[in-house]
């Protein structure tokens, strides 16, 4: 998920009522909460699509979930005997324990994981252990509904806390309609990818991966996508008052044979990246008849040439021909 969901997890958590458990307590879930995101410099040194085969996977694993919230309450202990030593240490601070801290920070991190696994994009739960992609399918990158759902409970939890109310209820609340709706929302991927499968069976279609995808903004929705080891197909739910059932269509009009096209190019650390990361990759014909490689989850117009990689020196051959 984006950077704001993830500040907002920590935020609610610790409105919650753990944030009275040391002092720096806000700051180790929403920075904890954060953390895995560290692996956002490999852009710093990585090229073109390698980084998409580096993101979420080693500082979302199970070392750095153990590593990174030590280095970070490690970080907010020193920052207090800091102020405390400049005497510029609030009065109103509780006492700051580094057990809470470490506790809290690992807390924030853990949450990170489980967000990140809700979309399409996918994680590496076991890096380094294991390179297996995960994928929850549930929450479109940014979801608008969970960041009001999160500030509005946040925003009633500190204006409670300020009136000397029950601050924690709020909070509570807000935890407890965002799981509703990932609960809801995921109910929605399911039915939608049986649906799906069920008129592809009928069909006689088989041997092909479904992906339900949720879009941003319209949760209720989902885009669903085909496909098989050469391409990738969109399938529309036109059931309405005049239609019903689905129809299909293909994501590119000019699709290239995708095994030919791996096969004949040459291999670097950019190709090899984006096949690591790729969950439905294909290949598409581009102006001068070279390939390009595309992902189904990411082809649309906005997004889709930030997650492609041009083989300029590979020569498209159609699907139709043998």
């Amino acid at each position: 998920m984006d950077n704001l969901t993830h500040s907002l997890v920590g935020a609610v958590l610790g409105q919650a009522g753990l944030k009275k458990k040391t002092g720096l307590a806000m700051p180790a879930l929403i920075i904890g909460a954060n953390l895995p995101d560290v692996d956002a410099a490999c852009f710093f040194w990585l090229e073109g699509t390698e980084h998409l085969g580096f993101r979420r996977g080693i500082t979302h694993g199970p070392p750095a979930l153990v590593i990174l919230p030590l280095i970070l309450a490690g970080l907010l202990w020193a920052f207090d005997r800091w102020q405390e030593k400049r005497g510029k240490r609030p009065e109103g601070r509780r006492p700051v324990h580094f057990g809470w801290l470490y506790g809290l920070s690992f807390i924030g991190a853990l949450s990170h994981p489980l967000f990140d696994w809700l979309n399409v994009y996918g994680i590496r739960f076991f890096e380094p252990f294991s390179s297996q992609w995960f994928y929850g399918d549930t929450l479109f990158i940014i979801d608008v509904w969970l960041w009001a759902m999160l500030i509005v409970s946040v925003w009633w939890s500190l204006r409670s806390e300020k009136k000397g109310g029950n601050w924690t209820k709020p909070a509570w609340v807000g935890i407890a309609a965002g799981l509703a709706y990932i609960g809801m929302n995921w109910v929605i991927t399911v039915q939608n990818e049986g649906n799906a499968r069920n008129h592809l069976v009928g069909s006689g279609v088989s041997g092909v991966d479904v992906i339900a995808s949720p879009p941003p903004i319209e949760f209720w929705r989902r885009d669903i996508f085909v496909g098989d080891s050469e391409t990738w197909s969109r399938l529309w739910d036109r059931t309405d008052m005049i239609h019903t059932g689905f129809y299909m269509s293909d994501l590119t009009e000019n699709p290239c044979k995708l095994s030919r096209a791996i096969a004949s190019a040459q291999k670097t650390p950019q190709l090899d990246a984006f096949l690591f990361w790729s969950r439905a990759p294909f290949a598409e014909r581009a102006e001068d008849g070279s390939v390009i490689l595309r992902d189904a989850r990411f082809y649309d117009p906005r997004a889709r040439d930030r997650f492609s990689i041009a083989l300029p020196d590979v020569k498209c051959e159609e699907l139709t021909e043998d």
